[in-house]
């Protein structure tokens, strides 16, 4: 903003205190409010400049604060995820440990097929006749609900409720998921 401008705010101000209020009457007059509306964009626009420089500067804080909070997070999760892991490897039924403090509980998923090749499953589903399980694609949780997993070779498969193996399906290992309540 030059001096001009901000002479011109000074004005604006006096201007808006008067009992009478301002009157665009002629050109003159017009042409001294488009000044004065200038001016204030040009302030709106320090204004604007300086509040985003600040706020850029607050999220560097922000992440810079946050990412060693997050590693001392991740750090005490994991430790207490091991921690757990070793009581349930000592005692199966302990899935929730518990202290004044918080929560580790343990979720056990079974092993379940997974979309592994979209287009070999719905080809196989057109090819094997099953139109109970399309629509313009595969409806998977209906299939994935008929499909049962077998071991073939020391691999374990889907197979449909024809026995045919289902090819692009994988098998989603079981797992143990660990969370943490605060």
């Amino acid at each position: 903003m030059n001096a001009l401008q901000q002479m011109d705010l000074m004005e604006v101000e006096e201007i808006q205190a008067q009992e009478v209020p301002f009157e665009i009457t002629d050109l003159n007059s017009l042409n001294w409010a488009f000044r004065k509306l200038s001016a204030l964009k040009s302030k709106e626009k320090e204004i604007k400049q300086l509040a985003q420089i600040e706020r850029d500067r607050i999220a560097e804080w922000e992440g810079g604060e946050l990412s060693t909070i997050d590693n001392s997070l991740s750090f005490f999760e994991n430790m207490i995820a091991i921690y757990h892991a070793k009581q349930l490897e000592a005692d199966p039924k302990s899935k929730t440990i518990s202290t004044p403090y918080g929560k580790s509980k343990t979720r056990k998923s079974k092993e379940a097929p997974e979309k592994g090749n979209e287009e070999a499953i719905l080809q196989h589903v057109i090819e094997n006749g099953m139109d109970d399980y399309i629509k313009n694609s595969v409806k998977w949780a209906d299939l994935k609900k008929s499909l049962k997993i077998v071991e073939v070779s020391g691999d374990k498969v889907a197979v449909d409720e024809n026995g045919q193996l289902v090819p692009g399906v994988t098998i989603k290992p079981e797992s143990i998921s660990y969370s943490v309540e605060v």
